[in-house]
């Protein structure tokens, strides 16, 4: 496992899972804070194949954020994304047209007045200034206290147009900002995580600037790097190619002494569904 995988399990997983999991069994069989037993069971068959495939490994996982897996996922979070999408579809004409021609709605300008923010900028001055940006131009504001709504996500527009929202209404339109200021579809995901203090889910935005994953979060101005969140679950992932839940990696599964602490036991039940 990289480094960096492993200080995310380390301090945002396992933290979490102390927090809100069933007591893990005490036997010994899964040291998880004991590096040396966690490469010792990874490369436990030192042959160059062996080695070479868990470098492509590590390489493979580092692309993403967090440095761990991701698995299709169906359910009302999907659900919601999709709708969302096609709002974002829709709303992406209406941006190019705002660029071919004149005139330009008022809540499409504020958008790309956006991500104006970061024009004469690159890589984590871009992304911080139009982070920044958005988290001035929208005030905090639970979905119950705007629509009379446990929960409901609002394409950028609206949100622009009311100037309030809560955390997955800052994310989506980070998002979309993001992606109209020319970062890669591949370099801007969603991802939403499972707080531990306060237990609640919390929307934010991962951006890869230079090879680093950083996290934009309503909650904080400053940018912080995946491998240093705590306290923490990632969740799910969304993105262009619809949505994704996050597993422990597969090579959990090597450390397990034949199973007996799987990757299943790992998870906390919130992970169970959409």
């Amino acid at each position: 496992m990289s480094r960096g995988a492993s200080v995310v399990i380390g301090t945002c997983l396992l933290v979490a899972s102390a927090a809100m999991s069933p007591a893990l069994p005490q036997s010994g069989y899964l040291v998880r804070s004991d590096h040396n037993y966690i490469e010792a069971a990874a490369f436990a068959d030192n042959s160059p194949a062996a080695r070479r495939q868990a470098v492509a490994l590590d390489e493979q996982q580092a692309q993403l954020p967090f440095g761990m897996e991701t698995e299709p996922v169906a359910g009302e979070v999907a659900a919601k994304w999709r709708a969302v999408e096609a709002d974002i579809d829709r709303e992406r004409q209406v941006l190019e047209r705002c660029r071919a021609y004149d005139t330009c709605p008022v809540v499409a300008q504020r958008l790309l007045d956006i991500v104006a923010e970061g024009a004469d900028r690159s890589g984590r001055a871009r992304v911080g200034l139009i982070n920044r940006a958005v988290d001035l131009a929208i005030t905090a504001t639970s979905d119950l206290a705007q629509w009379g709504l446990a929960d409901r996500w609002s394409p950028p527009f609206e949100t622009l147009q009311t100037l309030r929202g809560d955390c997955e209404d800052y994310a989506i339109v980070k998002y979309v900002a993001l992606l109209q200021a020319g970062l890669s579809r591949n370099d801007v995901k969603i991802v939403i995580l499972r707080t531990i203090m306060p237990k609640e889910d919390h929307a934010v935005v991962a951006a890869r600037v230079d090879g680093q994953w950083l996290i934009l979060d309503n909650r904080r101005l400053a940018l912080v790097r995946d491998i240093d969140m705590v306290g923490c679950i990632p969740r799910f992932m969304l993105d262009e190619d619809g949505t994704r839940r996050f597993v422990l990696p597969n090579r959990a599964a090597q450390w397990s002494g034949g199973g007996r602490s799987s990757p299943s036991n790992l998870v906390p039940p919130a992970w169970s569904s959409a």
